[in-house]
């Protein structure tokens, strides 16, 4: 996951603002989320999930692309999902992408195969049982994805300490736990679109 935005950066002046962080959520991924699944073909749906791009004949939001255009640092999660989301808002802009950005795993209880439900359902589930009963099947288990999103809120933090905005293009519960360590931080949420797809959440340094 090391790059070199996750090198150590010189301390800022005292007399520079600090910039803020916004975390943005990918577009709409290139799979329907129209079917029922059982918690073995959920399996195989996230899996696609993954890997893919996103939906064509998408555009970003006009006030996110303002964001992008302004800011100091644009960076990208390593999944295609979110490079791609990032290099339609750069324009041909250089980004970096990210790998201790990706989203938090999400594996299905191993309900029977008669329960069938949507992509959402099993999502919302599969979030449940990873967060409250460490449910992981050997992925990644959420106290080691808190502690990769206080790694992300460091990097994002030293990064912003130089006084330019940072953007970030990545996933939806993945950047609500990087806005939690945020926030343990000192960080206030100025500004927020929920959790849709393009959706973006800004931070600032209280004062």
């Amino acid at each position: 996951m090391a790059s070199a935005l996750t090198a150590e950066v010189p301390a800022a002046s005292t007399n520079t603002r600090t910039g803020a962080i916004v975390l943005a959520r990918h577009g709409e991924p290139a799979l329907s989320r129209k079917v029922k699944l059982s918690a073995r073909e959920y399996r195989e749906f996230w899996a696609k999930y993954e890997v893919l791009g996103l939906l064509p004949g998408q555009s970003p939001p006009a006030v996110l692309m303002g964001f992008v255009e302004r800011c100091g640092a644009l960076i990208s999660s390593t999944r295609q999902r979110a490079v791609e989301s990032a290099e339609k808002l750069a324009q041909g802009r250089e980004f970096v992408r990210e790998a201790i950005l990706i989203e938090a795993p999400l594996p299905p209880p191993n309900w029977p195969s008669w329960i069938r439900l949507s992509p959402s359902t099993w999502g919302f589930i599969a979030r449940v049982w990873w967060w409250y009963f460490n449910h992981h099947e050997g992925q990644e288990t959420r106290r080691q994805a808190e502690a990769r999103a206080d790694q992300a809120a460091d990097m994002l933090e030293r990064m912003a300490a130089q006084g330019e905005d940072v953007v970030v293009l990545a996933h939806g519960f993945f950047n609500f736990m990087i806005g939690r360590a945020l926030k343990r931080r000192g960080w206030k949420l100025a500004h927020s679109e929920g959790w849709k797809y393009w959706s973006m959440r800004r931070f600032e340094r209280a004062r």
